[in-house]
C-alpha cells in the first residue's frame, strides 16, 4: 500500500497546535504602539521570495513539492514537443541525489536579452515570469502559463547546472540557490540541439530530498500517453545496476484508456477515439466502458491534469448523458414515458480521457486544477456529440449493450437513492441520530476533532476508556466491511458498518459528498497489526477512495501505528514500545538482551486503555500515517487489482511482491 497511499509518517497535530497558538495573542500584541511606516515594508528581490515562501510556487516543501520541481523542468521539454521540436525526453536520478532532465528540442535561447543585457537562458533561470509563453511567439500552446517554473527550480536548488546544445555549440552555466556562479560559457562543439538541466534540491528547503522513482514514472507515463510519439526515458542510477523505464505510445489516448482498463472486461473492444479542432483549439477524447461500477474520467488542459475538472469536463459529461438518452429513445430501448438516464447512470464503468489544448488557458491559480475557458465547453460538446452519435449508429450491437448497462445502473441508482434517504434521515447533525456504537466527542469544531475507526468491540472498549473525550470519537466496526470494488452503491448502502461511517462523518456519499460538512478532520483507521487488520484497513481505504474521494484528496484520512512489541526489564522496571522488528533488534542491542521480557501485540485488544493511549492515541507521542494518493491512475489500478473480480492479476501482484513480506501471520 505504500505505492498507493504514499503514506507519510508525521505528528499530524504539530500544524494544528501551531495554528491554535497563532490566535493566542496578548493584549499588548493586539494594541502595539510601534509606528507602522515605510521602513516596515520589506521588498524581496529576485528569487528571494521563492525561497522565503516556496509553498506559494510548488504547493509544499514535502514530497509533493519536491517532485513538482522535476515536473516543472519536464514541462518545458513537453512544451517543445507541443511546438513540434522535441521527440525525446530523459529524466535521470543520479547517485548524488540530483536529477537531470534532458530534451532534444531547440535549446534555451543563449543570445543576449535586449532588455536585461544578459543571456536569455540566464534570464529564464533567475527571473520570475520570464519565458516564451506570454504571447511573444515562443509557444502557441503551453502548460507552463506563468513562466515561473524553471526559475523556481533554480531558486530551490542547492546547485543547478544547465547545458544548452544550440548553434553547433555547447553552452554551460552553474548556479547556487538561484544565483549564477559565473557567466554562460561555450565549452565545445556539437551537432545536437536541446537542453539538459541538472539540479540538486536544497536540503534547507525540503524536509526530504529523496525522489520516488515510481512517483516520477507515474507522471511521465501520463505525459507520454498525452503526447503521442514522444519518447520519455526514466533512469534511476541510485541503484546498481541502474533501472530504466521507457514510455513511448504512438496510439496516444487510445493506449491511455487501454491502460486504465487493463485487467477489466471492456466494451467496445477498442476504445473510441474522437478529435475536433476550431479556432486554434484542439480536443481529443477517448472512451471505453468496463465491467466495474466505478467511473474513471481524466481531464487535461495543455497536459495539465485538471483534478477539479472545468469547462471541458462539464461539456463532456453533459453531452454524454444527452447523447446516450437520445440514442436510447431513437433505438426504442428507452420509452418516451421512461425516466431519463442520469449522468451517474451513463458514466458507471466508464474510463475516459479528455485532453484539450488552447493558446490562452485560464486556470484557477498556479496549481492549475480547474479550467475556466467558457469556449471549451461547446467545442468539447460538439466534438463528442458528432463522434459518439456516429459510432452508436454504426455499431447498434454495442449501442444496445451500453444501453442495457446504463438501464441496469438506473435501476440500481433508484435502489441506492432509497438507501441513501434512509441513511440521510439519521442525520449526523442531530446527536440523537448518531450510530449507537459511536462514542462521540464533546467538541463540535471539526478542525480539532478526530474519529478512530476501530476493529472490534474489545479494542473499541479500550479506546473509549483511554481517549480524550473532548476531541476524540470512537467508532468500533464488527468484522470486515463489504468490498465496494465488487458491489454497486445500492448494496454498499445496505451494509450496517458503512451506514455507521456515513452517518458519523456527516458529509454524505458519492457525488453528494461535501467535505464542508465533515464532523471530524481526522479519520483515523486503527486496526490490528496482523493480516486481518491489514485487510480491514484496505477495505476501508477502498470505500473512502471510491465513494468519499475528497477525504483522501484533502488529507483527512490517517492510519494509526500501534506498537508491535513491548519490552520490559524486570530488574530495572525499564520498559519501551517498539514498532518494527528492526526497531526491536536495535533496542535490544543498545539495552541488552538479558532479563528482557518481550511481548508481541497481535491485536489492539491486548493493550489496556492506558497502553493504547500512550502508544497510539496520544497526540504528543503517537505516529500517524497520512494517506495520500498522488498518482490517481496508479491508485485506481492497484485498487482494481487488489479488490476487483479478476483473480489472475491479483495472483501476479502477490507473486511479484512476495519477496517484500518479512512477517506473515499464518
Amino acid at each position: 500500500m505504500d505505492e498507493l497511499n504514499n503514506a507519510v509518517p508525521l505528528d499530524a497535530d504539530v500544524e494544528l497546535r501551531a495554528s491554535e497558538a497563532s490566535w493566542k495573542s496578548s493584549d499588548s500584541d493586539l494594541h502595539a504602539t510601534e509606528d507602522y511606516d515605510a521602513s516596515k515594508i520589506q521588498v524581496l528581490e529576485g528569487l528571494e521570495a521563492v525561497r522565503r515562501r516556496p509553498g506559494m510556487y510548488i504547493g509544499s516543501t514535502e514530497l509533493r513539492g519536491l517532485h513538482h520541481l522535476v515536473y516543472e523542468v519536464v514541462d518545458n521539454a513537453i512544451d517543445e514537443a507541443l511546438a513540434g521540436f522535441c521527440t525525446q525526453v530523459g529524466v535521470t536520478l543520479n547517485a548524488d541525489g540530483s536529477v537531470a532532465v534532458s530534451d532534444d528540442g531547440r535549446g534555451f535561447p543563449v543570445d543576449i536579452h535586449p532588455q536585461v543585457g544578459r543571456p536569455a537562458v540566464e534570464v529564464c533561470l533567475t527571473m520570475l515570469h520570464a519565458g516564451g509563453k506570454f504571447g511573444a511567439g515562443g509557444y502557441k500552446v503551453s502548460g507552463g502559463l506563468h513562466g515561473v517554473g524553471v526559475s523556481v527550480v533554480n531558486a530551490l536548488s542547492e546547485k543547478l547546472h544547465v547545458t544548452v546544445y544550440k548553434n553547433n555549440q555547447i553552452h554551460e552555466q552553474d548556479y547556487a540557490r538561484g544565483a549564477p556562479l559565473g557567466d554562460l560559457v561555450v565549452t565545445g562543439q556539437t551537432e545536437q540541439t536541446g537542453t539538459t538541466v541538472t539540479f540538486l534540491p536544497d536540503g534547507e528547503i525540503f524536509q526530504d530530498t529523496t525522489f520516488s522513482y515510481d512517483t516520477l514514472c507515474g507522471r511521465l507515463r501520463e505525459l507520454a500517453f498525452l503526447n503521442a510519439g514522444v519518447r520519455i526515458a526514466v533512469t534511476d542510477k541510485r541503484e546498481d545496476p541502474a533501472r530504466e523505464k521507457i514510455f513511448h505510445y504512438t496510439g496516444g489516448l487510445v493506449q491511455f484508456v487501454e491502460y486504465l482498463n487493463r485487467n477489466k472486461e471492456v466494451t467496445p473492444a477498442k476504445p473510441l477515439y474522437i478529435r475536433g479542432e476550431k479556432d486554434g483549439m484542439r480536443v481529443e477524447i477517448s472512451l471505453q466502458y468496463n465491467d466495474t461500477y466505478q467511473e474513471n474520467i481524466l481531464a487535461y488542459a495543455n497536459n495539465i491534469h485538471t483534478h477539479e475538472g472545468g469547462t471541458h469536463l462539464d461539456g463532456f459529461k453533459q453531452t454524454l448523458t444527452r447523447i446516450i438518452n437520445d440514442y436510447g429513445r431513437r433505438a426504442k430501448l428507452l420509452k418516451e414515458s421512461d425516466a431519463s438516464l442520469s449522468g451517474e447512470d451513463v458514466r458507471e464503468g466508464l474510463a475516459a480521457v479528455v485532453s484539450v489544448q488552447l493558446e490562452e488557458p485560464q486556470f484557477e491559480g498556479q496549481t492549475k486544477t480547474k479550467l475556466g475557458n467558457a469556449e471549451m465547453r461547446p467545442l468539447v460538446s460538439a466534438t463528442l456529440a458528432d463522434g459518439l452519435t456516429t459510432f452508436l449508429e454504426e455499431n447498434p450491437a454495442v449501442g444496445r449493450e451500453l444501453l442495457d448497462k446504463t438501464i441496469r445502473a438506473m435501476v440500481a441508482r433508484e435502489a441506492a437513492r432509497k438507501a441513501r434517504e434512509a441513511t440521510r434521515r439519521k442525520s449526523a447533525l442531530e446527536t440523537a441520530s448518531l450510530p449507537g456504537k459511536l462514542a462521540d466527542c464533546a467538541n463540535r469544531d471539526p478542525r480539532v476533532c478526530e474519529i478512530f475507526i476501530v476493529e472490534g468491540d474489545s479494542a473499541g472498549g479500550s479506546a473509549k476508556q483511554g481517549r480524550n473525550r473532548d476531541t476524540q470519537a470512537i467508532l468500533p466496526l464488527r468484522g470486515k466491511i463489504i468490498n465496494v470494488e465488487k458491489t454497486r452503491l445500492d448494496r454498499v448502502l445496505q451494509n450496517k458498518e458503512i451506514q455507521a461511517m456515513i452517518t458519523a462523518f456527516g458529509a454524505g456519499i458519492g457525488e453528494e459528498f461535501d467535505p464542508e460538512k465533515l464532523r471530524y478532520h481526522k479519520i483515523i483507521c486503527m486496526t490490528d497489526a496482523d493480516v486481518d487488520g491489514s485487510h480491514i484497513r484496505i477495505l476501508m481505504l477502498t470505500f473512502f477512495y471510491r465513494y468519499m474521494k475528497p477525504l483522501v484528496e484533502g488529507g483527512y484520512v490517517y492510519i494509526a501505528r500501534p506498537p508491535l512489541y513491548r519490552v520490559e526489564y524486570k530488574r530495572t522496571k525499564k520498559q519501551a514500545y517498539v514498532y518494527s522488528d528492526e526497531e526491536l533488534e536495535a533496542y535490544l542491542i543498545e539495552n541488552g538482551r538479558d532479563n528482557a521480557e518481550i511481548q508481541r501485540y497481535k491485536g489492539l485488544g491486548e493493550m489496556n486503555a492506558e497502553q493504547l493511549w500512550e502508544t497510539t492515541m496520544n497526540p504528543d507521542a503517537r505516529t500517524l500515517m497520512q494517506v495520500q494518493a498522488e498518482d490517481a491512475i496508479a491508485a485506481d489500478g492497484l485498487f482494481d487489482v487488489l479488490m476487483g473480480e479478476r483473480v489472475e492479476p491479483r495472483r501476479e501482484c502477490i507473486t511479484a511482491n512476495a519477496h517484500l513480506v518479512s512477517d506473515l501471520d499464518v
